[in-house]
């Protein structure tokens, strides 16, 4: 089964979807994982009815924070902005699939922490860290 998610996260950090960001956009933000340096910048479009029609991201960093964000994107398609504030960490872990470090978590967390911290304003850098300090492991 791990050889299917490392296939998995290969396949999305060389073929990435949703590449490029998006103008105009209704949602951008940038956030950087200080402990090695993977930045990501997410953009997203919405509906009339606040559902997110298209994704739009870019960034630097390792395979690991790459693949997550282009699974990422996927996930948020047909979402409103609200239900992508649901997403929590362990279900974004649960679609890497494989046991992380702790520094590695880090990297696959970069764009739920993008979301998060753009999405939820002022808040977002609090709301961030509670949710980074649930546990700490990967589960």
């Amino acid at each position: 089964m791990e050889d299917m998610f490392r296939e998995l996260i290969l396949d999305h950090a060389r073929h990435q979807r949703n590449w490029g960001l998006l103008e105009p956009n209704d949602f951008d933000h940038e956030e950087c994982n200080p402990l090695c340096g993977d930045s990501l910048r997410l953009t997203l479009r919405l509906d009339q009815a606040g559902i997110i029609t298209e994704v739009g991201w870019d960034g630097e960093g390792c395979a690991i924070s790459q693949a997550a964000a282009s699974m990422f994107g996927e996930q948020l398609l047909a979402m409103t902005l609200a239900e992508a504030r649901q997403i929590d960490k362990q279900q974004l872990l649960d679609n890497i699939g494989l046991r992380l470090s702790i520094n590695r978590v880090k990297c696959a967390l970069l764009p739920l922490k993008v979301l998060v911290v753009g999405a939820y304003g002022a808040v977002g850098v609090e709301k961030w860290q509670l949710i980074e300090d649930e546990g700490s492991s990967n589960g």
